[in-house]
């Protein structure tokens, strides 16, 4: 009996006409990446557990998809194991690897075990799935593409400030116009738990507030009961997370509000020093009008490992989690080894991205098939003249082909319509007589004519 083929939750197909589109966002990202110094690079689908566990706090532990050892992997599992049903336990003895979280950390592991090979600071993008064991919803897969630019070996503020722009930059190139880049630092949370006197619950603080757009503020505070936190410190906090204003307006209330906090004081410094930096790059009039950065104070990101600034990217044209994120993680390569190497990046969410653009209709057009021209084969002489221009196209750069059979022009047309390829160049006995002009058809706007080889190569390059 057949089995109906089926695909696993959380993954997908791509057809032909959807690769060009996904193809067109790397390409347009790779061109800005490059732009602003960035080498590709590229790291195994799967890393050891030692490399991934703890890294992403314990629900990104959870969200992590494990591969079960080769061979008799019960074999040598603890009987109580198995019989307390301890599936924590059970899984560190089975598996050893695991289906990497996300580029992040596979990048710390790589930077320490290539830093003879590598010169600081270094500049790096890499685009690679990734996966999660995520509930599936929209915008939400279990396999996902990230496309991640990161520098190690800098702790300049310079490099924060150019996240920003190359998200400004990259967006807007995609077409998108009305995005969010929200700005915060986690030295300022550190510095809000500070205040409020619970330092050792900063974990709990930022894992709860940065739930805040998904649970609303009651929601919040809820949680924050839950976790440890008081009916005196919910008071404290409800101003900071409410904080309203403009960008410079929220930094001066940071500085009155943090003024007993080392910690959280450094934080908005970084803050100052990151719009001074966009100020001095854009100059002070487009500066005045770049309103896409916003200072959110609410903004959290669930890892573990970011110590300085923080970044989050939604669009406001499509209810859509979000599209972009990332920071600072000084301490990351020092769990491998290399104490002291400050690194920081941000991610571009390829697959929401994608989402995003097709409810817009902002892919191009144009974008959709990279065939340039389809040659018609009528008869065995037509079959001959066709591939002997095919391959003269192709040589001259034009990607190029023909229909293998000699069937009825209607169905070859179809066939180019239907693959969205822009030119159909005819080859039978009329079209031929004239050995140095062919009849290519624009199928766009139905125009015919006659053109030699030279002419067709010029319009179709154009």
């Amino acid at each position: 009996m057949s089995i109906k083929p089926s695909l696993a939750k959380g993954t997908r197909d791509f057809l032909p006409s959807q690769m060009a589109k996904r193809n067109y966002i790397f390409k347009t990202l790779i061109r800005i990446f490059e732009k602003y110094g960035y080498s590709e690079i590229q790291t195994p689908s799967f890393e050891n557990l030692s490399t991934l566990m703890g890294k992403y706090g314990e629900e990104g532990d959870k969200l992590m998809f494990k591969i079960l050892n080769s061979g008799d992997y019960l074999r040598k599992v603890k009987s109580n194991a198995l019989d307390n049903r301890d599936s924590e336990k059970l899984a560190a003895e089975i598996s050893d690897r695991g289906l990497r979280y996300d580029l992040t950390v596979p990048f710390a592991r790589f930077v320490v075990m290539n830093r003879n090979e590598i010169q600081l600071p270094f500049k790096r993008f890499q685009i690679q799935p990734v996966w999660r064991a995520d509930r599936p919803q929209r915008g939400r897969y279990r396999e996902f593409y990230q496309c991640d630019v990161d520098v190690v070996g800098s702790d300049s503020l310079i490099n924060e400030a150019e996240f920003v722009l190359i998200y400004n930059e990259a967006l807007r190139a995609l077409g998108l116009t009305n995005f969010t880049i929200k700005l915060n630092n986690r030295k300022i949370l550190s510095g809000i738990a500070e205040v409020i006197g619970k330092p050792e619950l900063i974990v709990d603080l930022t894992v709860a507030i940065d739930k805040l757009d998904k649970i609303g503020l009651e929601g919040v505070q809820k949680e924050l009961r839950e976790r440890g936190f008081n009916e005196s410190d919910l008071r404290k906090l409800e101003p900071i997370i409410n904080l309203q204003g403009s960008n410079r307006s929220k930094i001066s209330s940071l500085k009155e509000v943090l003024r007993d906090s080392a910690m959280g004081m450094a934080g908005v410094a970084e803050l100052e020093k990151v719009l001074d930096l966009l100020k001095n790059m854009l100059g002070e009039d487009e500066f005045a009008d770049f309103n896409c950065l916003e200072i959110d104070i609410t903004l959290a990101r669930g890892l573990h490992y970011y110590t300085g600034c923080i970044f989050e990217v939604k669009t406001n044209e499509v209810k859509m989690g979000s599209i972009g994120g990332g920071g600072r993680y000084d301490d990351l390569t020092g769990m491998f080894g290399w104490k002291g190497l400050t690194g920081v990046g941000v991610s571009f969410g390829a697959d929401r991205i994608y989402d995003v653009l097709e409810e817009l209709g902002l892919f191009p057009k144009e974008n959709q098939s990279n065939i340039q021209v389809f040659l018609t084969n009528f008869d065995e002489k037509s079959e001959r003249f066709s591939l002997g221009l095919l391959t003269k196209l192709r040589r001259a750069g034009i990607a190029a082909e023909v229909y293998p059979e000699s069937v009825k022009l209607k169905k070859q047309l179809t066939y180019a319509h239907q693959r969205k390829i822009p030119f159909v160049i005819f080859t039978g006995t009329e079209d031929t007589k004239d050995a140095n002009a062919y009849t290519i058809k624009n199928m766009q706007t139905g125009e015919q004519n006659s053109l030699n080889f030279d002419e067709i190569v010029d319009v179709l390059l154009k």
